[in-house]
């Protein structure tokens, strides 16, 4: 019979460099206080980085910028954990993400169904807001994203110059999806979906 740490470590793995975990998903290899045992003797064997209390990540390594940063997204869906949440990335982050912003925001904001929760790694901020269904019927699609990242805007910040990044960068089976989605976004919005969508 493996050892609790070799099968944690076994699916750590498993999961690839940049997952990243907290110690809930673990809790069917044995109790809490043994896998917390084995998390913690893994950080000290250097194999496993500890972000924050109870949340870990498998970093990845860059051959000249060493160990990177953890991902956003993947921290967000750990902290969500095992509730079944859905997330939304909103604001800056979501603009950042659809690359209408340069700027990587130091709070990255997640919308959720599920409960409210904010970690601190290093000087970033990851927030998980709870928030209407409204704003969660997009989620996981481009319109989800889309939504948040014009709404970050502002709709005199939109010009033409970032509609024709989306339609560059964007790929045209996706925009396709917009028009699908045009009764979930604001009036003001849906120039842009249709603008966005293909013809």
């Amino acid at each position: 019979m493996q050892s609790i740490e070799n099968r944690l470590l076994s699916r750590v793995y498993g999961a690839g460099r940049g997952s990243a975990f907290s110690q809930d998903g673990f809790l069917d290899l044995g109790s809490r206080a043994a896998v917390d045992k084995a998390l913690s003797r893994l950080v000290e064997k250097g194999k496993i980085r500890r972000l924050t209390r109870g949340l870990y990540d498998y970093p990845k390594a860059h051959p000249e910028l060493g160990i990177l940063a953890p991902d956003p997204d993947r921290v967000a869906r750990a902290i969500a954990g095992k509730f079944a949440t859905r997330l939304q990335p909103s604001g800056a982050y979501a603009a950042n993400l659809l690359g209408l912003s340069e700027q990587v925001p130091a709070k990255i904001v997640f919308l959720t169904d599920g409960p409210s929760r904010t970690v601190k790694i290093g000087r970033q901020e990851i927030q998980l807001r709870h928030t209407t269904p409204r704003n969660m019927a997009a989620a996981g699609r481009l319109s989800g994203l889309l939504m948040q990242a014009l709404r970050h805007l502002g709709k005199e910040h939109i010009t033409a110059e970032r509609v024709k990044h989306l339609k560059r960068s964007l790929p045209a089976k996706e925009r396709q999806r917009l028009l699908k989605d045009l009764p979930l976004a604001p009036a003001w919005m849906h120039p842009f979906f249709r603008e966005l969508a293909p013809n």
